[in-house]
């Protein structure tokens, strides 16, 4: 494995975070083919020993349980020094609002849910998980830099948002002598490359890093176009940010197939080689332990400016997509 500081952060990343979203009671929660409390033990523990530190998960994940299996997985196998540990939080809801609670409080009774879940005394990043419309951006500013200053979150994220948001809350908060965001989660993966509109350059330019989600586009640059999944019968959000662009997305799968052929590695391989090329530390999922492994092979794979090129020429503007495409949608006044 390999390690690259997170950002302008001291945290010491492996090259590879390893997603979170699939383990979680398959009971409760968005998702059907998550899996259980004994596998989720096996994967994290195989990603341990393989090198992986930094992982990623979120209070929405199927009600709060993928933070508490993730937690307890990672308290009985290793040091709390030894990982990098990131959590998310929602917009405020309806109730909240009509409540009068402020974004401030809002952030603070979630983070403390999610160390209780996690059973930690803090995480490592904390990541604001989608843009809320309805809350001024001081507010949340304000809150997670009282996060940081409580000594409950080290340092704090942001997840799907235009180039202009990341800049607008960074900006406030150098102006007022607030915690700025040190890493950007979106959608980005070798089928999904409007990140390199903005973001991309941005972040460049600003030192942020770049943590992907959905880096394997939910299992479809990890396998043949032939083959099928438990997640991919089942995912339906997933099949909502692939199927509009499925025939123009399977010409650039076959060019993943024929390279990792030609290199006699996976597609696995391939495909998060590619990422690794344009970002820090992608978010990637595993539901089994076989999963782990291929992953880690990634980032000792390099690729010639010719094989990226193959793998990118075929590429056509997309639609927004999945949360982003809720994002664009978004007026202050309407509901996230």
């Amino acid at each position: 494995m390999k390690y690259t500081n997170l950002g302008k952060s001291d945290l010491k990343v492996s090259r590879i975070c390893m997603g979170c979203m699939g383990f979680g009671n398959a009971a409760t929660g968005q998702h059907s083919w998550t899996v259980n409390e004994e596998t989720t033990r096996e994967i994290i523990r195989k990603g341990l020993d393989l090198g992986i530190n930094f992982y990623d998960t979120a209070i929405v994940y199927q009600n709060g349980t993928s933070e508490q299996y993730v937690g307890k997985a990672l308290r009985d196998f290793a040091k709390r020094d030894d990982y990098v540990i990131a959590t998310k939080f929602t917009p405020r809801t309806q109730e909240e609002i009509d409540a009068g609670v402020s974004g401030q409080k809002h952030i603070e009774n979630y983070l403390n849910q999610s160390l209780k879940n996690l059973g930690m005394d803090y995480v490592d990043l904390y990541i604001y998980h989608m843009w809320d419309y309805h809350t001024p951006i001081d507010e949340i500013m304000e809150g997670l830099h009282n996060a940081v200053k409580a000594g409950k979150a080290r340092y704090i994220g942001i997840s799907n948002c235009f180039a202009w948001q990341l800049a607008k809350a960074n900006y406030y908060a150098r102006a007022n002598g607030l915690t700025e965001f040190i890493s950007i989660q979106g959608h980005y993966n070798l089928i999904a490359r409007e990140e390199e509109r903005e973001m991309v350059p941005f972040c460049a330019s600003e030192g942020i890093a770049m943590t992907p989600y959905s880096a394997l586009a939910s299992g479809r640059l990890s396998r043949h176009l032939s083959e099928t999944s438990k997640r991919f019968e089942e995912d339906s959000y997933a099949r909502f940010k692939y199927d509009a662009t499925a025939e123009a997305d399977a010409k650039i799968i076959c060019r993943v197939e024929k390279l990792a052929e030609k290199r006699g590695v996976s597609m696995t391989e391939i495909s998060l080689a590619w990422l690794l090329t344009k970002t820090t530390a992608p978010v990637v999922g595993a539901t089994k332990v076989s999963h782990v492994e291929g992953v880690v092979k990634a980032v000792d794979l390099e690729l010639t400016a010719d094989e990226i090129s193959y793998l990118e020429e075929l590429y056509v503007p997309h639609r927004l997509a999945g949360v982003m495409a809720q994002n664009g949608k978004q007026k202050a006044g309407n509901v996230v």
